[in-house]
């Protein structure tokens, strides 16, 4: 596991709660930011999951 993969799994799971307090504060702006971290979060995963299994080929015997 990477810092990308880390890191992007922590922004999608707080992009998460800030939507659910958006919600239940009724703030769309909380909610459309809390919408936009989960994407980034899930973009930086997916980009950390490439990275590993690049490293796994390219260190595969």
């Amino acid at each position: 596991m990477n810092t990308d993969q880390v890191k992007g799994a922590m922004k999608d799971a707080a992009g998460k709660v800030q939507e659910k307090v958006g919600e239940v504060t009724g703030s769309r702006e909380q909610e459309a930011k809390g919408v936009a971290k989960q994407v980034e979060g899930k973009t930086q995963k997916s980009f950390g999951d490439t990275k590993e299994a690049v490293k796994d080929a390219v260190n595969k015997p």
